[in-house]
């Protein structure tokens, strides 16, 4: 494929949505990337070679898909825009290794996609350049899903990239992060300027690889309950565990000494705020938790 073809450049962007009459949607985070440079960095950062499959959410008027469907076995790419399906049938109509599927990833059987479109002995990856309103949820949508990604790579707002990243003790670190380092390592690959995209976010993006472990994290008695937990502990990031996990569980005197003895058997100080605690001492505290047949009043 010759590269003046690219997608993404100022010139060729400009032109793209001119011929369709397009401009960027809001309510939908669109962006477009006008830097081949960067959608290189992107395919390179999660090792895409001829005999990897690949994921693609929100793809645009094609610019990342492109890139992938030169380097990968076959591209999936879920788009929710109709405006868009037109676009990419042009862009993208050079590769035959494409399929754009107009539906919404929160709503999709990934499993069945994948079955549908994969060989199962492939690697599969996610990469994909997410709306930031709605980066989270589509990351735990794949995560909690029983579809077996070897790997995310994915740019989102920098600061989220941040928060999901964060070890503990620091600031960025909360819920979010031991969400997704429960199943992943999770790495900042790059970061990216606000300037090389069309219309101009305001605020910087970097480009996070996620590659999942063999196992989760920790082994708890109760993931579910692992998590609201989890969530308890950040609810107030200022409180104490003991304070946050009295608001969580009560604040009758029974519930009081079952959280001290759920404290002192974890071994874990309940004047400790819940950013300090690492995933393995949280593991430690839900299982305690469940040994005093503590039970959360909120409804997780």
């Amino acid at each position: 494929m010759d590269d003046h073809r690219d997608i993404a450049t100022p010139k060729r962007t400009q032109e793209i949505l001119e011929q369709f009459g397009l401009s960027a949607k809001k309510s939908l985070g669109q962006n477009f990337l006008i830097d081949t440079n960067i959608l290189h960095n992107i395919v390179k950062s999660a090792k895409v070679d001829n005999q990897t499959n690949v994921i693609e959410v929100g793809p645009g008027i094609g610019a990342l898909t492109e890139q992938l469907a030169r380097a990968a076995k076959k591209v999936v790419a879920f788009e929710i825009d109709d405006r868009l399906l037109p676009v990419l049938e042009e862009t993208l109509a050079p590769y035959d290794n494409i399929t754009v599927l107009h539906q919404d990833v929160l709503k999709a059987d990934l499993d069945q996609v994948a079955a549908e479109h994969f060989s199962p002995d492939d690697p599969l990856v996610l990469v994909a350049n997410l709306p930031y309103y709605i980066t989270t949820p589509i990351i735990m949508h794949f995560l909690e899903s029983s579809l077996k990604l070897d790997s995310m790579t994915v740019m989102m707002q920098k600061e989220v990239a941040n928060r999901i990243s964060a070890a503990p003790g620091t600031k960025a670190y909360g819920s979010l992060s031991i969400a997704i380092q429960y199943y992943m390592d999770a790495e900042v690959a790059f970061t990216v300027p606000k300037t090389v995209f069309r219309p101009m976010p305001n605020v910087d993006s970097a480009i996070i690889h996620l590659t999942r472990k063999d196992k989760p994290a920790v082994t708890v008695k109760d993931e579910a309950f692992f998590f609201a937990v989890v969530r308890a502990s950040f609810v107030q990031r200022r409180k104490t565990l003991r304070n946050n996990l009295q608001t969580a569980f009560g604040k009758e005197e029974a519930v009081k000494d079952k959280l001290a003895a759920a404290f002192e058997k974890s071994g874990i100080d309940p004047s400790r705020r819940g950013e300090t605690l690492s995933l393995e001492e949280f593991g430690r505290l839900a299982d305690a938790l469940i040994d005093e047949r503590l039970r959360l009043n909120q409804a997780d």
